[in-house]
């Protein structure tokens, strides 16, 4: 493999050098008869796989990326919780790309808490809640099953007056049997409510009827029927406070509510200042594309009182200059490697980077061409390994970066080729449709340095013969 064709617009680098490499691996430092445990590696390399903090074996394969994502955003959520205001109720926002690995650092923050005495509700709504058809006491209704579930893991058993009348009226149009016994549990009946309207769009609205006119009265049962006595009794066993972490509401759908406004802006900003009154600490997931709102400071000021949301950007592939980012191409390579050999230091990982790749600069091609979004890169390295078992040759990850860059391609019309390259000359996303073109298609991806923000094109697009087409235009215009 040689070149592929080159050109500079502005401050990026069109073109990349496939046989280059920053690292060299010397043969007398390899281990001799070191093996690759391959049953081990492939699982670890499952591009759905959420690393759990909790989990020894997880932990082995984490890679710590904050040096180069804009800082320590997990760290900052933690301390705002466990040193700023450990005794009053916080609201924090989370956000970031579809798989650029905020589940795995959520889990992080909830390993770091727990550590620190708070016990931690973590949750994925996208296992209750539809993304596309979802409303405020849906997600109401998610919290407090899931803390009541929790509650009664550790034998706390809660009485809540409210939510058995409520059980009782609802029960009959929603034709479900609900316990009202003393001895029932709450998540058991909440969970049997949000099971038959998660399946029935008519049954969904009929409660969402019911439920609308209530939302202050459900907003205090929680609060002080669920929520109150959940913390007290946690804090007579040792426990400085609850923390709940509701993850996956970055998935919300971008349709239009029935209020004519976006569900996300509908959810967030309209109805944010009830998401943020539970009386206990919150960490939201939120769609990305809420960051490039008109109303981005309604949001920062009615859901997070003022403070903006932490984003958890790319891994750097490359500097604002187009030049490679030594640090970030650094630290994927690990993240690679510590799939394959995570019982050893960085050094010794390189050292056997032959079982695993043909050679360092397959390992280099690959993670250049994810442009630092790690579920992309364990996407690569998994197709690949799907075609052949390790070391994984330059010609099986060029054939796979192909189709990856072909289906990348289809989804690209003329006008979003021109502002593809409006970005690579300014390195900006401006407003909400921009986003939903470039950033919500993974067509362009966002960095952070001490500068701040900027955006980069994905890298499988500077190689189509479009884009070196439209470059070479524009450098002759």
């Amino acid at each position: 493999m040689g070149y592929a064709p080159a050109s500079r617009i502005g401050a990026l680098t069109v073109g990349i050098d496939h046989n280059s490499t920053l690292f060299e691996v010397k043969p007398h430092l390899k281990k001799v008869g070191m093996e690759l445990d391959l049953d081990k590696f492939f699982g670890a390399c499952n591009p759905s796989k959420t690393l759990i903090a909790g989990n020894p074996e997880d932990r082995s394969y984490y890679i710590d990326f904050s040096a180069v994502r804009g800082g320590k955003i997990v760290e900052a959520l933690g301390r705002t919780i466990t040193r700023i205001s450990p005794n009053e109720p916080t609201c924090q926002l989370f956000t970031g790309h579809i798989g650029c690995g905020k589940s795995t650092e959520l889990f992080r923050l909830k390993a770091q808490l727990e550590a620190e005495k708070f016990h931690v509700v973590y949750f994925e709504s996208s296992q209750d809640l539809d993304m596309a058809d979802i409303d405020i006491s849906d997600i109401l209704l998610a919290i407090a099953k899931s803390v009541s579930e929790s509650m009664e893991e550790l034998g706390i058993r809660l009485q809540p007056g409210y939510f058995n009348n409520l059980f009782s009226e609802i029960k009959d149009f929603l034709q479900t049997p609900i316990d009202l016994s003393v001895e029932a549990q709450l998540s058991i009946g909440i969970g049997k409510i949000t099971a038959k309207t998660k399946d029935s769009p008519k049954l969904r609205d009929q409660l969402r009827q019911y439920l609308e006119p209530r939302t202050e009265s459900v907003l205090r049962a929680i609060n002080e029927e669920i929520l109150k006595k959940a913390i007290e009794e946690l804090k007579s066993r040792g426990n400085k406070g609850l923390v709940v972490i509701v993850d996956n509401l970055d998935r919300v759908d971008s349709r239009n509510s029935s209020s004519g406004r976006s569900l996300p802006e509908y959810l967030f900003i309209d109805r944010g200042e009830q998401l943020r009154r539970l009386n206990c600490h919150l960490v939201y997931t939120l769609p990305l594309a809420l960051n490039f709102s008109n109303e981005y400071e309604s949001l920062k000021n009615r859901l997070g009182g003022g403070v903006a949301p932490k984003v958890l950007p790319m891994v750097p592939v490359q500097l604002r200059d187009g030049k490679q980012c030594e640090e970030g191409m650094g630290l994927l390579r690990q993240m690679i490697l510590a799939r394959a050999f995570p019982q050893y230091s960085p050094q010794e990982r390189l050292e056997l980077t032959s079982l695993v790749f043909e050679s360092p600069a397959t390992l280099d091609r690959m993670c250049r061409i994810s442009g630092g979004h790690v579920r992309h890169l364990l996407g690569l390295l998994y197709n690949c390994l799907q075609q052949a078992d390790p070391p994984v040759s330059q010609r099986c990850l060029e054939h796979v970066i192909k189709g990856y860059r072909d289906d990348l391609v289809l989804g690209i019309d003329d006008e979003e080729w021109e502002l593809l390259s409006q970005v690579v000359e300014q390195q900006l996303v401006k407003g909400e449709k921009e986003y939903q073109v470039l950033l919500r298609s993974m067509f362009v991806f966002e960095y952070r340095d001490d500068q701040g923000r900027w955006f980069g094109i994905n890298p499988a697009l500077m190689e189509t013969k479009k884009f070196q087409d439209l470059f070479h235009q524009n450098a002759v215009i």
